[in-house]
């Protein structure tokens, strides 16, 4: 695992997921998803870029959050987007 600038910037302890039982804009617009995301910025919760709406990565985008960490039960990884490093 390796780190990166953005990880010291987080907030301590970790945001609360918004939406504990699934993808924000999914369940808001009646979509699917494959699996979840936590941005460890806020704990917006988004679909994982398998899912049709790829909707981590575009609030990634969008907002500038850069590191997630699975959402997914027995996962515990985290992803910078700029750096594109498992952190």
């Amino acid at each position: 695992m390796s780190t990166c600038e953005h990880v010291a910037s987080l907030p301590v302890p970790e945001p609360s997921p918004r939406t504990p039982e699934g993808c924000e804009e999914c369940l808001r617009d009646g979509t699917r998803w494959v699996h979840l995301r936590l941005c460890l910025a806020c704990g917006h919760v988004g679909c994982c870029d398998s899912s049709p709406m790829r909707h981590a990565s575009a609030h990634a985008a969008d907002e500038k959050h850069p590191v997630i960490r699975s959402f997914e039960p027995g996962e515990d990884w985290r992803w910078c987007f700029v750096d594109e490093l498992i952190v």
